[in-house]
């Protein structure tokens, strides 16, 4: 599996339109995707699920004037919501650069949310639609769960999958070799548990993120009161002992919290580690906090030849997730594959 800053071919999403994922604030979920895709289709082709052909209309709608139609490319394949890095196709690469598909069971974070059979059936539609082979595996995984250098090392966490609601017949060994094979890992980093607010019973991508082979970065939580401030101080002791496959320690650069982020009482989890790496950009969800310049230019710093782009997420985390659950990058090969 290439890393993520590995150039891509195209970068896929799923369009919002479960109104529930954001009670009572849905209308201003669009408007950000239509800057997630603006600022993305200037160096890259989208490709965007919809529902059907109503949905794809006003989908082009909402992106005329904003992203060039030749880099837009839609697909009719419906989807139970928008989280297309948990619920699309992961894909990897063979020796030749020729792309493969790899189609994990989803059961919507331990089958928190009903109905998710479309969102199941998701990941051998993308690999048709790309004329790519597609390898069923029995095993629950979202992508949002794993983060990978692209030179053997795979970071994850033990409250996501070791949570007995996603493989309880699997062991931490087993689970380990099932990655290593199907990824082209040699290697699986464990940190604890996730942020507050998290639904996905901690994700990595709200967490820990490789900017390069051997360099993280990770929030922290300055604040001692505040109830993230032991496990991500814990995770970052973690990180600090680590050592990549071939003996090297880590970088660890340190990303801040935003302030809470609470909506009717309830905690989300807003966090400056779901941002996304393009070919040329990184949209970076904002908050309207003092940190979010201090997000930004750290992550400038780390990918010199991207743009950062900070966009305002506060709504959109409502519905749990931001731009990285919400993008799935599919990696530059050597096929040819339709439009």
């Amino acid at each position: 599996m290439p890393a993520e800053w590995s150039p891509h071919e195209s970068t896929w999403i799923s369009w919002p339109h479960k109104r529930e994922s954001w009670p009572g604030k849905f209308e201003p979920v669009e408007p950000v995707m239509v800057r997630l895709v603006e600022a993305l289709a200037r160096h890259e082709p989208v490709r965007i699920n919809v529902l059907d052909a109503a949905h794809e209309r006003h989908v082009a709608a909402l992106l005329e004037g904003r992203a060039r139609a030749e880099q837009v490319h839609f697909h009719r394949i419906p989807t139970d919501d928008a989280w297309c890095r948990d619920h699309g196709a992961i894909f990897v690469t063979g020796p030749d650069g020729a792309l493969h598909a790899l189609d994990f069971r989803f059961n919507a974070w331990g089958g928190k949310y009903l109905p998710y059979d479309r969102d199941d059936a998701v990941a051998p539609q993308m690999a048709d639609a790309l004329g790519v082979p597609c390898t069923s595996v029995d095993m629950v995984l979202e992508g949002g769960s794993i983060e990978v250098n692209g030179a053997g090392a795979l970071l994850t966490t033990e409250q996501c999958l070791l949570h007995p609601n996603r493989n309880p017949d699997l062991s931490r060994e087993a689970i380990e070799d099932c990655l290593c094979a199907l990824l082209g890992v040699r290697q699986v980093l464990w940190l604890g548990d996730g942020i507050v607010g998290d639904d996905t019973d901690g994700h990595i991508d709200d967490l820990t993120r490789f900017v390069a082979e051997d360099a993280v970065v990770t929030v922290v939580e300055a604040d001692r009161g505040d109830e993230n401030y032991l496990p991500l101080a814990e995770n970052r002791a973690r990180l600090d002992a680590m050592r990549l496959p071939d003996g090297r320690p880590l970088r660890v650069i340190e990303l801040p919290m935003p302030r809470p982020v609470v909506y009717r009482g309830d905690r989300l989890p807003a966090s400056y580690a779901n941002f996304y790496i393009g070919n040329r950009t990184v949209a970076m969800p904002a908050f309207g906090d003092p940190a979010d310049e201090t997000a930004r230019a750290t992550l400038a710093a780390c990918f010199p030849g991207r743009e950062v782009v900070p966009i305002d997420c506060t709504d959109l985390v409502l519905g749990l997730g931001t731009f990285h659950c919400l993008t799935q990058q599919v990696p530059a090969f050597q096929q040819e594959i339709s439009p």
